[in-house]
């Protein structure tokens, strides 16, 4: 799942070297933190927050295929 998400995330922002995914486990949940430079932050939430919707919602079902669950978050 972490190369996925870094594959995508990677592709929308202007400078993709300045991303920083870190993954952090729990039992059945599992944290990605995404940091990034402050210009790219708008690209990844999306006009009204749709960018950051659909990625959280791709990450929860290709978890839910594997029994997981996993949160997105943004780190500022």
């Amino acid at each position: 799942m972490r190369q996925f998400l870094e594959f995508i995330i990677r592709h929308l922002v202007e400078f993709p070297d300045e991303v920083m995914l870190s993954e952090i486990p729990h039992d059945s949940l599992t944290i990605f933190r995404l940091q990034m430079r402050q210009t790219d932050v708008g690209r990844i939430i999306g006009r009204n927050g749709q960018t950051i919707r659909a990625l959280r919602l791709l990450l929860a079902s290709a978890a839910a295929r594997h029994g997981q669950r996993v949160t997105l978050d943004i780190i500022e």
